[in-house]
């Protein structure tokens, strides 16, 4: 007899994935963010499989782990899936310090970050079907 549980805060037709605490800044992950925004995920896979950027590894796993819960949690089409939002949050900043000339301190400031895919079906147009 335990709580019931929440209901669902996504329509039917989306599913997301949410990447906590990457320690990257939010200004250099939202570059690779804004890179998948509103692209079909395969063509979102392919462009982050062949990014230059150090985190887009990470935001690749997010993806295909969107992609997984559409499809085994809610029954949706692979193929028909396209980047719906991709977010991010700023998380924690860690400072250390290092030590500067005459007795004086320099802050050194080390982010966190998250990311937050939320994937979509839309239909197939019936010219293109």
């Amino acid at each position: 007899m335990g709580k019931q549980s929440a209901p669902r805060a996504l329509p039917d037709n989306e599913a997301k994935a949410v990447l906590r605490m990457v320690r990257i800044s939010p200004q250099k992950l939202n570059l690779v963010a804004q890179l998948i925004r509103g692209k079909k995920v395969e063509t979102a896979l392919a462009d982050l499989t062949f990014s230059r950027k150090r985190i887009a590894g990470q935001v690749k796993k997010t993806l295909e782990s969107a992609i997984a819960n559409a499809e085994n949690n809610h029954d949706l089409d692979v193929d028909d899936l396209v980047v719906a939002q991709a977010y991010v949050g700023k998380s924690i900043v860690m400072k250390r310090f290092s030590p500067r000339a005459r007795g004086r301190v320099g802050t050194i400031q080390k982010p966190f970050s998250h990311l937050t895919i939320i994937v979509r079906q839309v239909e197939r147009d019936a010219a293109k079907a």
